[in-house]
Parts: C-alpha cells; structure tokens; sequence
C-alpha cells in the first residue's frame, strides 16, 4: 500500500489534504494512509492557541477546526504523533490515543496501531532531560513552565515500548534518534543547517530515548520532524546471534508543511492483502498497557523505570504470547478501533470569536471507555484526584512535595544527564521562546487561517547509504553519498553538561528553573510560515 508521510503540518491541514488531491490529479497516486510527525496543531478553538507553547504571534487558527466541527473530512486517514508545538490540553484527553476529528487519530503519548497488517508506532513529543523522569502532572490551565513541559518525553513511555518484542514496521518521532545524522550525508546536512555542525560533531544532536528506541525496536521506517530539514540515512543493525536475520531502518526526516516546499514522502509498504480498511488496536501493545498500569505516575517527582540492578523485584513488564491471546478474547478477536470520536469542546466560530475563552481540564470519552474496556488508569482522572487531595492537604505539605522534588529520585541518577532534543545553538527555522518572556501576551491569538497553495511535492527516497554495522558513531563528518565506505571509532551516546552561557540560549521547552544570574538573551523568533527557504 502507498503510505504519505508529512513532517511538521502546523495545523495547516487544507494545505496537506490539497497536495495529496494534486498528487492524485498529476501523478494517478492515491496513498491509503498518512502520518504525521508531530506539530500537527489540532487547535479546536481560541482556548486550545492559548495553550499551544509559541509566541503570541504565531498562534494562528489556522484550518483543523473545520475538521473538528465536520465541516469538512480529512480524505485519507491521518494518524499522527504530538511534537512541541501543539494544543496541548486537546491531545492531554488522549494520553493512550484516540480520534481528534473523524478519521484523523492520535497515537497518544505513546502508541502502536495496525492498518491493513501494518503494524505502525510512535512516541510523541521531544526530549528534555529535566522532565524525562517525571510523570504525567500537568494539566490545563498551564503556566509557563507547564506549557512547555506538558509536551516533553517521559521515561515510562519509552519503557512501554521497549517491552515490544514483535516486529514493528513503521515509528514515528517527532525528534531525530540522537546519531543517526552519522548514517546519511551529513556533509549535504551540514551544508542545508550549518548551524547544526557544533551539536553533530559532540554527538548531541537529537534525542537519547529516540536513539535508544531505535536500537531496540529495530523497525524498517522511522520518520521524524522538528528540524525543518529533509533528510534520509540508512542504518544496518548488529544482530544478537548468527540465527537472528540482519535488519535495517531507512530513516527520514520530513521538512516542514510550506507551499512550494518538498514536505511530502510517497512509500510503498508491505501489507496484508486480506485485512480490513480498518484502523485496528495492537494486542500485544494493549497487553503492555495492562502489564505497566501500576507504573502510572501523575506526579511530578522524579523516578526510575525498574530495571535489573537489585532495586526492584520485577523489571521485565514485556507480555507473553498467554496474555496477548487474553486481549482477543476479550476483544472477541475484533480489533477495530471503534470511531467513538466525540465533540469535548466549542468549536470556533469565525463570526463569534471568543478572544477570552480559558482552556480547561478534560476527560475525554474516549479515553473513559478505553479504561473501562482494559483495565487501565485514567490518567487526567488521576489527575484530577490528585489535585483534589493536594489542595486539601494545605499549603505546608505542598511546599514539602516541591522541595523533595528538587532534590530528584532517591534511587539512582537518570541514564541521561545530557538536556538536548534537538539544537541547543541557533536554529533559525524553528519557532523560539525567550527565555524569560516566551509565553507573554497568552490571551493574544490570532484567527486568521493563511492562504492556502498547494505546494510541490517529490516522490523520491533520496541520499540512501549503507553505513557501518554498528551504531557506534565517527567524530569526524561523514563523507557524501558517493563514497562506499566510512570510517568506524566509538563514539559517546550521551553529551557533556552545557556551560551556563549556552543553557542561555535554548529552544523551546529547554527553560530549566534556577539559572539566577545568567543573563538571559533574548532571541528573535523566526517566521516558520515564508514561502520560501531563506536558509543559506
């Protein structure tokens, strides 16, 4: 089947939804499926752009909200994976996945689906070291922390899947797997985003958990986003054993939703010919959701995942083929995922806008009905127990959380102490938050949708090398795609603490608490929406 892969859409959905008509009416290509990798921006209403981490000036309506209200329907189905820009109190309700509009789902924070017996993950948001080992404690109305922190990865995702044994065919992040810049042209990269150079040569580009995940799952495709750059590598696997089949995943990462921009991908995927049209659950993915509830943590102390080093009494959450089978029969072998999608909040409306509408705290049916149906925690039911319970506790035990909190999980260090998901220096083609005055003016939106151009698409995988088999990475650039070989040394997967002069100047979401006396610069935000690429 032909799958469409698109990188950071920013709730520009006419535009995506037009260039796949385009590609149909010019090419006779019609894709059956399309993904999403994050900044996907499903913004119901003015109270969903106020929690939506950009500056003032880039909340824009922009054209989801047709799809919500069912003014219009998207004409493939969408699945797609939260990235760092998004409403970020809409996808809250969804925390295992569900419908945001009629036939556009969401993979939750983390998540696996099938369609037509492919079997398809994803991890949503982008990683920041200080928040990794939190739980899932924010809720509406956010506050400038919380915004920001709302959208950050967490270790017990990353666990969950790491618990997957069966093969996985795609995966989505929304930023890279940190190194795998080593197994494409990094010269070509280097030469597009030079500003990305520093990051890339000290090996701390990207995300550790994304990179950890892709050693792991080991799946054929893994596409990202966040960078608004195109780029495609090819990364050989070490297998374990001389029984086990050598595997490899072909790694894209997509450009940016703009007209007159290549941000579409066209693949050929294997699939099952005698499966159902069907967005379908996973059994083996459910399973785990059951095995791993009672690690659910909705507070925001730190902590480890269980893993075998004499601390903990079980740390093998992976689900045997009994368990998988108890999901089918519960689900009477039937694992379509029912379109239970549900209105949860107004809809705007162009000729009433409501510029004061406050965002709040929901539970979303859909997600009632998946607990109910496995056995799972509600989350922002938890959530809501636990705000309750802290506000009658008084002011004194408040104070006592926050300063344990502080001071960090008892148990052990985090297996990262690095703090970059992404670009740590300048990117000028990505939204920017100043640090000490990121989320001014929050009840500024704007509701002007922008035009929309269909922009041009390839349907080409590109810049495809065979690399080294191992994942240990070479400090020096790699050589463009006409070389057959590349040289092997070992690399750190994990980078050194930034001084503080460079903690100063961070994207979004890398804001920590208690950087007194480092003078804050404050930087320009770059426009994400130009027609053209003004990159030099």
């Amino acid at each position: 089947m032909k799958v469409a892969v698109a990188g950071c859409c920013h709730g520009a959905l006419d535009k995506m939804y037009e260039t796949l008509e385009l590609l149909q009416r010019r090419h006779n290509v019609r894709p059956d499926l399309l993904l999403c990798c994050g900044d996907f921006q499903a913004v119901r209403n003015e109270a969903d752009l106020r929690c939506m981490a950009v500056p003032a000036k880039y909340r824009h309506m922009q054209t989801f909200y047709r799809y919500y209200s069912g003014e219009k329907k998207a004409p493939v189905l969408t699945v797609f994976i939260g990235g760092n820009h998004e409403a970020s109190n809409h996808l809250q309700e969804l925390p295992y996945g569900g419908w945001v509009a009629p036939n556009i789902y969401y993979l939750g924070y983390a998540g696996v689906v099938r369609f037509r017996g492919v079997r398809i993950g994803g991890i949503s948001g982008i990683f920041k070291s200080h928040d990794y080992r939190k739980g899932h404690f924010e809720c509406p109305p956010y506050n400038q922390q919380t915004i920001r922190s709302a959208y950050h990865v967490r270790n017990i995702e990353v666990f969950k899947l790491k618990q997957l044994k069966r093969p996985i065919d795609i995966f989505m992040s929304h930023d890279w797997p940190r190194s795998i810049y080593h197994y494409g042209n990094k010269k070509q990269l280097l030469k597009m985003k030079s500003f990305f150079r520093q990051e890339v040569e000290s090996n701390t580009l990207g995300s550790p958990a994304a990179s950890e995940l892709l050693q792991h799952l080991k799946p054929t495709y893994w596409f990202s986003a966040h960078l608004h750059v195109k780029f495609a590598a090819f990364m050989q696997h070490e297998t374990n054993s001389k029984e086990e089949l050598p595997k490899a995943t072909k790694f894209l990462a997509l450009d940016k939703c703009l007209p007159h921009r290549d941000f579409l991908q066209i693949i050929d995927v294997e699939h099952d010919p005698n499966a159902g049209d069907s967005l379908e659950y996973d059994a083996e993915w459910i399973a785990i959701l059951k095995a791993t509830n009672s690690l659910v943590n909705v507070t925001q102390n730190s902590w480890n995942m269980p893993e075998n080093n004499g601390l903990h009494a079980k740390w093998d959450y992976s689900v045997t083929e009994e368990a998988i089978k108890e999901v089918l029969e519960e689900l009477n072998h039937d694992l379509k995922i029912p379109c239970n999608f549900t209105l949860t909040a107004a809809c705007y409306d162009p000729s009433k806008p409501q510029k004061n509408m406050e965002p709040v705290h929901t539970i979303n049916p859909q997600t009632t009905e998946f607990c109910a149906q496995f056995g799972l925690t509600d989350i922002n039911d938890r959530i809501q127990q636990a705000k309750e319970e802290s506000s009658g506790r008084g002011e004194c035990e408040e104070e006592e959380e926050e300063e344990m909190d502080s001071t960090g999980s008892a148990e052990e260090p985090s297996e990262y102490n690095t703090d970059n998901s992404g670009l740590s220096s300048f990117n000028p083609d990505e939204i920017m938050l100043d640090e000490e005055g990121g989320d001014e003016d929050l009840s500024t939106c704007s509701v002007d949708p922008s035009p929309d151009h269909p922009p041009e698409f390839s349907t080409s995988f590109s810049d495809i090398r065979v690399m080294p088999d191992s994942m240990a990475v070479s400090s020096d650039d790699a050589t463009d795609s006409n070389n057959e070989e590349l040289e092997k040394s070992g690399g750190s997967r994990q980078g050194q603490e930034r001084s503080p002069t460079e903690r100063s100047l961070k994207r979004i979401g890398a804001d920590e608490n208690g950087n007194s006396g480092v003078k804050k610069i404050k930087r320009r935000n770059q426009a994400i929406y130009a027609a053209e690429d003004e990159d030099k």
